[in-house]
């Protein structure tokens, strides 16, 4: 490390930005091949990032608890995105899954076992099938109902194993190019208030979703969007933003997650009124459905009075039935989220839910190796990388089945660090310039030196509310509009925003109205994509075009930012390579 002019200078061969699953994959694949210095920056220390929320599992068609192929895993995976998803990246996907499980496993992973010794893979996650959609599948392998945190702590040993270099608490605000190739990033050290810059030849952005756009979320305040943002800001388009998952339960009126292995070990769903209204939807898959068609059945119980609580407004999950000795061995994440944040019983209460905003289903658009394409062409951003929810590799398509996101973020994340090596070794060093104009370090010093009179804490709060109220899990043309026009004022207001504290040491207040701005951003792509998409496919419901359509949309957006207000939609075809589109029905 070294101070040159207004930056600490580090150099090398490749910088991951973000802890997660992804990154650290990703990290600990470059790692492995002698000779490479690897550093990961995160804003959080790994083993605080959001992969250890996910309490579900992996889905691998291992075949432990009954018949399984990938060919079924691929299928689901395709029909579950509303075939909006792109099958060669779905292949790699669903046949890779397999041999990272077996990594995993031999890295130390904890897996639950069965009574052969062998990896348990008994529950049965939403919208996987046997032999095709015949009926529901076990494909779930888990640690109880804390794998995502098991897979970070996993990984981070593995990493710290293999010497990779780790900068907690720095925010990555920019990516710098030359002719280009993207040659490193500019990031806040948090600590100290100091800018740094870091060289490299390959650089992945791995810095996760940004559910803090909306006011009832599963994700945690962490989650901003922060890397996208400054993608788009830098040009890169950005794919399929209208399509935004909410999760089916949601603890009422805080969004809290009860995982989808609550469903999969049995837990049902009822209205107001007691009744099981999931055969009404999915009279097959039942609780079982995909998230999207499991949220909007939820919402149409509640518009049409059938909802509970006080207010009507919510439904309720059923864990009564469950034996005692299942609910505590199976789900004492689950069980402890209830008794801590609505002081129930689950063995004799029932569960208040509703839907909640959960998974960013666009992203930055990459091809299979995870490397960043700039258009419809596919054309490749050199010594760029993105991987994991920040990623649009578009495995999901419209919609993520349950537990295809940590396989996302753990395929993606490891074929990402195996071009990195490749390219890590053939390119030359980043060459070492002056550091070119950056809004992100002008938004900085704006917002530290200003003397605005916006609260950025308001702007924030009232751009969540207002994406709650008008772009949630139905949307309509009118209300589109209308939060798209209040979002480019809040951008406006935001200009004008300032910080109380004036320092440079872990200064929380410049940091949360530096995300405050890149959640206005990504709040504008979601919003003007939703808007242009006038069809209802997966998690993108409008109400005004009820009806999936294939003749006219059929294919990917890109969102490129013109100027304020302005925008240049272009079109990807989806790469259909088994599974042509037919009815999606459960």
């Amino acid at each position: 490390m070294v101070k040159t002019g207004l930056t600490m200078e580090h150099e090398y061969h490749a910088v991951i930005v973000g802890g997660g699953g992804a990154g650290l994959y990703a990290a600990l694949e470059l790692a492995q091949h002698s000779g490479l210095r690897i550093a990961v920056v995160s804003k959080l220390h790994p083993i605080r990032s959001h992969t250890g929320a996910a309490q579900g599992g992996i889905g691998a068609a291992l075949g432990h608890a009954e018949e399984d192929f990938p060919e079924w895993h691929m299928f689901d995976t395709v029909k579950g995105g509303d075939y909006l998803a792109d099958q060669d990246a779905v292949e790699i996907l669903c046949t890779e899954a397999i041999d990272i499980v077996f990594e995993l496993e031999r890295m130390g992973l904890p897996f639950d076992r069965a009574p052969d010794g062998r990896i348990e893979q008994r529950i049965r996650a939403g919208g996987h099938t046997r032999n095709f959609g015949e009926r529901p599948l076990a494909r779930t392998l888990y640690a109880a109902d804390r794998t995502g945190q098991m897979i970070l702590h996993t990984l981070y040993q593995q990493c710290l194993r293999h010497a990779v270099d780790f900068f907690d608490e720095f925010e990555v605000i920019d990516l710098l190019f030359d002719d280009g190739r993207c040659t490193g990033v500019l990031a806040w050290e948090l600590a100290t208030g100091e800018v740094h810059t870091f060289w490299a030849r390959a650089v992945l952005l791995a810095t996760g979703g940004w559910g803090q756009i909306y006011k009832t979320t599963t994700n945690a305040v962490t989650l901003t969007g922060d890397g996208i943002a400054m993608a788009w800001r830098r040009g890169i388009p950005l794919e399929d933003m209208e399509f935004y998952q909410f999760h089916p339960t949601g603890i009422y009126k805080m969004g809290i997650l009860l995982s989808e292995a609550s469903r999969g070990e049995g837990v049902y769903l009822c209205n107001g009124l007691g009744e099981r209204f999931m055969d009404r939807y999915a009279p097959t898959m039942r609780e079982l459905a995909p998230r999207d068609m499991v949220s909007r059945s939820i919402h149409r119980e509640i518009r049409e009075g059938r909802g509970g609580g006080p207010n009507r407004d919510c439904v309720f999950l059923d864990f009564r039935h469950l034996p005692d000795e299942v609910r505590r061995a199976k789900l004492p994440e689950v069980l402890e989220l209830i008794q801590t944040y609505v002081g129930l019983d689950p063995g004799r209460d029932l569960i208040p839910v509703r839907p909640t905003a959960h998974y960013a289903v666009g992203g930055i658009p990459t091809d299979v190796w995870a490397r960043v394409v700039v258009d419809e062409r596919n054309r490749v951003v050199e010594g760029l990388y993105a991987a994991g929810e920040c990623a649009c590799v578009s495995v999901h398509g419209a919609n993520r089945l349950g537990t295809n996101s940590l396989v996302d973020i753990l395929v993606f994340g490891r074929r990402a660090g195996r071009d990195m090596a490749r390219v890590a070794r053939e390119r030359p060093a980043s060459p070492r310039s002056a550091i070119p104009p950056s809004r992100a370090l002008e938004d900085l010093s704006r917002l530290l030196k200003g003397d605005g009179r916006e609260s950025h804490v308001r702007i924030r709060e009232e751009l969540r509310q207002l994406m709650d109220d008008q772009v949630s899990v139905f949307r309509i043309a009118s209300g589109l509009q209308d939060a798209l026009e209040k979002i480019h004022v809040l951008q406006e207001r935001y200009a004008g925003a300032r910080v109380a504290d004036r320092g440079k040491i872990f200064n929380q207040d410049l940091l949360e109205a530096y995300e405050t701005g890149c959640l206005l951003d990504v709040a504008e792509a979601t919003v003007a994509s939703a808007l242009n998409r006038t069809e209802s496919r997966g998690t993108h419901y409008r109400e005004d075009y009820p009806a999936r359509d294939d003749a006219n949309w059929l294919k990917h957006t890109l969102l490129y930012r013109k100027g304020p207000g302005d925008y240049d939609f272009r079109y990807k075809p989806v790469v259909i390579t088994r599974f042509p589109p037919r009815e999606r029905t459960y």
